[in-house]
């Protein structure tokens, strides 16, 4: 009885003894962008050249907590009466599009239900959309790159125009002295 006890003791313990994350990066695998979970007021880090950082702010209460995903379970114990009358609701459902091993052709409807399922999970889910916000750090990385190319390309009509005036000017003695006519070849 006091065994497990102190092993909870000493996990509890332990859980107290690290320092709190003020962040935490989810891995994507494209290092083009780096995806980041902020608490409270905590700072966002800044994008670099050549990678973008999309920020998703929570809440400073979600910081300990554990992450929305892991908090329910598959238990049958814990599924609302609601879901249990709607399967209730297909016994005795078979035939074409039924997703039922009982009549002809009953399989034909299993790849619809699980579409049907995947997007209720979509809907239902509460996961940051991270490519939201990934679409909207590259808009407003792009809004800037009309404006900055335009600023180049002056910058570059100016250092070549006044690279033609100097060379020019530095020819200029001697176009005067060789502008007499030359011979046609021959």
């Amino acid at each position: 009885m006091l065994k497990p006890f102190l092993t909870f003791a000493a996990l509890g313990a332990a859980a107290y003894a690290l320092p709190a994350a003020a962040q935490q990066a989810v891995e994507t695998g494209d290092d083009s962008y780096n995806m980041v979970i902020v608490y409270g007021e905590d700072e966002c880090p800044q994008s670099t050249a050549d990678q973008i950082v999309v920020c998703a702010r929570k809440s400073e209460n979600d910081r300990f907590r554990i992450p929305e995903s892991l908090r329910f379970s598959d238990d049958p114990a814990n599924e609302a009466w609601a879901q249990r009358v709607e399967r209730l609701e297909m016994i005795g459902d078979f035939g074409i599009m039924s997703c039922s091993p009982a009549g002809a052709g009953g399989f034909t409807g299993c790849t619809q239900q699980m579409i049907d399922e995947a997007y209720a999970d979509r809907e239902a889910s509460s996961d940051v959309r991270f490519g939201q916000l990934v679409e909207e750090a590259r808009a407003e990385r792009l809004s800037t790159i009309d404006a900055d190319a335009a600023a180049e390309q002056e910058r570059v009509e100016m250092v070549e125009r006044e690279y033609m005036e100097r060379l020019a000017r530095e020819r200029g003695v001697e176009t005067a002295e060789e502008d007499e006519t030359l011979p046609e070849p021959e």
